[in-house]
């Protein structure tokens, strides 16, 4: 009888030691949205139409991160305050200060401590931002930032970006040098990548980002919920016709519990040309 209560205790002792070597998962929802810049040309689809809008979906989704596209100064400024619980992070992918649009990370202020952040051009200079890299049509940017989470004590990396609209050899080579900074970055932490990727989910970059160990939320998530679809052109394209081209990454160390396309339109025009997307991950 001694000797099996010996046993017992031994086997307690030995699972409490291992649980607390393991630190524990945390949930949590990320959303990528193309705001859409704010262009005079889109009369009234424009920025000043859609802004209220676009910041009551974002408070009422309440993603803890949300990585944004086509964010140009006077955008960051309005949804920085209409939504205050947010912290944004980013620069301008002209100059690297506030000129050209933003692909800005929010995350919620009370969630998540900031413990580093930066930003890195897409091209073949990656530490100087403001440069068209290969065949590309604009500049383009990463913006990045590594979090604690406050209650799980978990860390995890998020990168935001937006890949060229017109250059294919941009596309391929911002993957690649994507997956290398992401390498050299997040230090082996759990990994999200938001952004507008201008390419399908059977496209050149998809493909190298999804062969470097990188997992797509829409494919591999156990729900999946929306349309097949993120670009609308402000409903002008038929249904038929449109494409998913707004993805959610992760790496192995985070599990795509479920994912969605925000196709929610309000009565009074629409939140931007590109639905939302949203995921709910584990971190392990």
């Amino acid at each position: 009888m001694k000797k099996m209560f010996f046993n017992s205790v031994l086997v307690a002792f030995v699972l409490l030691v291992a649980s607390c070597g393991r630190q524990p998962e945390a949930k949590i929802d990320v959303m990528s949205y193309n705001i859409r810049l704010d262009h005079v040309a889109d009369s009234l689809n424009n920025w000043k139409y859609r802004k209220d809008n676009a910041a009551k979906m974002i408070a009422y989704y309440a993603p803890d991160v949300v990585g944004m596209q086509e964010v140009v100064k006077n955008q960051l400024d309005d949804l920085k305050n209409r939504l205050p619980q947010y912290t944004a992070l980013g620069v301008g992918r002209a100059d690297g200060k506030e000129a050209g649009e933003y692909c800005s990370l929010f995350y919620k202020t009370d969630r998540f401590e900031l413990i580093k952040s930066g930003n890195f051009g897409l091209s073949e200079t990656p530490d100087t931002i403001g440069v068209k890299g290969w065949d590309a049509a604009c500049e383009r940017i990463v913006t990045w930032a590594i979090l604690k989470d406050k209650a799980s004590g978990k860390k995890l990396a998020a990168f935001n970006t937006h890949f060229d609209h017109v250059g294919k050899v941009a596309r391929r080579e911002s993957a690649k040098l994507l997956l290398a900074k992401m390498h050299e970055l997040a230090e082996g932490l759990p990994i999200i990548l938001t952004g507008d990727f201008n390419g399908t989910v059977d496209s050149e970059p998809i493909t190298i980002l999804s062969g470097g160990g990188m997992k797509n939320a829409y494919s591999v998530a156990s729900t999946v919920y929306g349309p097949a679809w993120s670009f609308h052109n402000f409903g002008r394209i038929p249904v038929e016709n449109r494409q998913l081209i707004d993805f959610i990454f992760v790496n192995g160390q985070v599990t795509a519990d479920k994912f969605r396309v925000i196709d929610d339109k309000p009565d009074d025009g629409y939140l931007s040309d590109h639905t939302p997307i949203i995921a709910g991950l584990t971190l392990h």
